[in-house]
């Protein structure tokens, strides 16, 4: 069998005649992508933020000065630089900066404290680290406590407000009064951190663009059920293949304006805030932190065509008082993943605005989607159907065995998208990888079912993972930070449920002899805070005198799962 071939699918019967079923990906960098939309369309927007354009024109401009920038500093192909800041137009500049330099990204979570960010300048190996002002304290702290041999060569610092309006802000554009101040704070900087604008000045030149598409592009990190979050490679190609799809299947054009909110380090808001949109040559509004007042606003005002989201965010503008009155009439786009978009939410977006939500479902080794539901035939609380190129299946956990329809088992996946392996874990990366009928799928560890039609539904998960509104929250990775607590003997972490989030952190915590009765659950809440992202501190606490443990000495935690379900 043709690697690349497709055996025919049910859902191949609901095809649009509009898509092809496989797609010729361009044998180009993601580099060239914005070297095409800056030749075709050098005075549009590429960005808008706050009311200040970035055309694309400039952004070439400003990621060649990034990139050249990097060279001088010593940057060699295929080295990781990290990207840690909220989204702005100064992330995709140095994400394409960092390409143009034949290097490595490296997106991090803007939520991690010091303790977290460790791990993304030892594991990669990252030599420099480009983020907001606000989080460069956090960097030198991290870069402060790791070995020296493993230290950052230099840190770019950027404020958000070096890519806001000089003047006034237009009432329709501007932030809460919170937010603004937080946009332009402007703290000290540690010693040796360079500023953005100083960098951009220079105007350094970078040497020829020499990477090639089967070369690493990006790392971004995600968590298993052990250890610490593992990097996964990604490849210009791997990453192309959803940018060119994505457009496709939403009636993208370079016409069509959408909002980029979903946090750009996560592969979701990267692939359709950074990559995706500059492939296509369309412009987007940037929100660095999700904001339903502001959001309303900015759809209505700037006639927001596609909009890709967390359903929560969707709860959430439902929930203002003036919804009413944004004007979500210019939307012909509205999807996401993450989470289920709940019924009765769906049902008011197609009643009122007559908007279908189209979710989607992929993972960070997929570069964001395999399957999503098409905007012409969507089914509610599902994941879709394989897009382009991929194959998808249901099978036996432990046999491998393809299941029948609407029987529950693992989804296996392949397709143009998967990543090629996890950064120094070969192990690991063997184990995510299967052969079935002679070809070599992903394991993508979620359990769902497939219907006659041939359109995937999950049930559950196989990995051990939380989902609070689309955040993914490994307990592996809070009990390690949980342990070094001063009071904490032991933790398990399991999800419980939340009205809002879907799921939330429920730490489960037994605490040393010196410290039984002195602890407070408050105690733990709030030391965790400055010691994890914020979406990742238990929200409830409980004290336990002794966690269940199996005949190998092994927490239980499967059983104290099925305790709080009951409960």
């Amino acid at each position: 069998m043709n690697p690349t071939a497709l055996p025919d699918r049910p859902h191949h019967k609901f095809w649009p005649k509009r898509l092809p079923r496989q797609l010729s990906v361009p044998a180009t960098t993601l580099w060239f992508n914005l070297e095409v939309s800056a030749t075709r369309f050098p005075d549009k927007p590429a960005y808008l933020f706050f009311g200040q354009r970035l055309s694309f024109g400039e952004l070439r401009r400003q990621a060649e000065a990034i990139a050249g920038w990097l060279q001088s500093a010593g940057v060699k192909a295929g080295e990781r630089v990290a990207i840690f800041m909220q989204n702005c137009p100064q992330y995709a500049a140095a994400y394409y900066g960092i390409l143009r330099a034949n290097a490595v990204v490296v997106p991090v979570n803007p939520m991690n404290r010091a303790e977290e960010f460790k791990h993304f300048i030892t594991d990669p190996q990252t030599r420099v680290v480009i983020c907001s002002a606000d989080l460069a304290a956090i960097v030198a702290s991290a870069n402060a406590e790791v070995p020296e041999a493993q230290r950052l060569s230099q840190v770019l610092v950027t404020r958000y407000i070096d890519a806001m309006p000089i003047g006034p802000i237009d009432p329709a554009d501007a932030p809460s009064s919170a937010m603004d101040a937080w946009l332009r704070s402007d703290p000290e900087l540690p010693a040796g951190h360079l500023r953005w604008t100083d960098v951009l000045a220079r105007k350094l030149a970078p040497g020829p663009h020499t990477a090639q598409p089967d070369d690493l592009a990006l790392l971004p990190y995600t968590s298993g059920t052990t250890g610490l979050p593992k990097g996964c490679m990604h490849t210009h190609r791997t990453l192309m293949a959803n940018a060119v799809g994505g457009g496709l299947w939403s009636h993208a054009s370079p016409e069509s304006t959408s909002l980029a909110v979903v946090p750009m380090f996560h592969v979701t808001g990267m692939m359709y805030g950074v990559v995706g949109n500059i492939f296509v040559g369309s412009t987007s509004v940037i929100l660095p932190r999700w904001d339903r007042e502001l959001a309303g606003r900015l759809i209505s005002s700037y006639s927001i065509t596609h909009w890709t989201c967390i359903p929560t965010m969707v709860i959430d503008l439902f929930g203002s008082p003036n919804y009413k009155s944004f004007d979500l009439s210019s939307l012909s786009y509205i999807s996401g993943g993450g989470a289920a978009m709940p019924q009765a939410v769906a049902q008011r977006l197609l009643d009122e605005f007559g908007l279908t939500f189209a979710e989607g479902y992929g993972l960070t080794e997929t570069a964001a989607p395999t399957h999503a539901n098409l905007p012409e035939r969507a089914k509610l609380q599902c994941l879709g159907i394989p897009i382009f190129g991929v194959d998808s299946r249901v099978v036996d956990p432990l046999t491998l065995k393809e299941l029948p329809v609407d029987e529950v088992g693992e989804i296996i996946s392949r397709g143009p998208m998967v990543f090629k392996g996890y950064w120094g874990h070969p192990e690991a990366t063997k184990d995510a990888f299967v052969e079935f009928e002679g070809q070599t799928f992903f394991r993508t560890g979620d359990l769902g079912r497939v219907d006659d039609e041939g359109y995937f539904f999950m049930t559950d998960r196989l990995k051990r993972m939380i989902n609070a509104s689309g955040y993914k929250i490994w307990p592996a990775e809070v009990e390690m930070l949980l342990y070094k607590h001063p009071a904490v003997q032991e933790a398990c972490i399991i999800a419980a449920r939340d009205a809002y989030r879907g799921e939330t952190v429920k730490a489960v915590v037994v605490l040393r002899a010196e410290a039984r009765g002195k602890t407070t659950a408050d105690d733990i809440t709030t030391w965790a805070r400055e010691h994890m992202a914020a979406y990742k501190v238990p929200k409830l606490v409980q004290f336990v005198d002794a966690l269940p443990k199996s005949g190998s000495g092994k927490v239980m935690w499967r059983l104290l799962q099925e305790q709080e379900a009951a409960a």
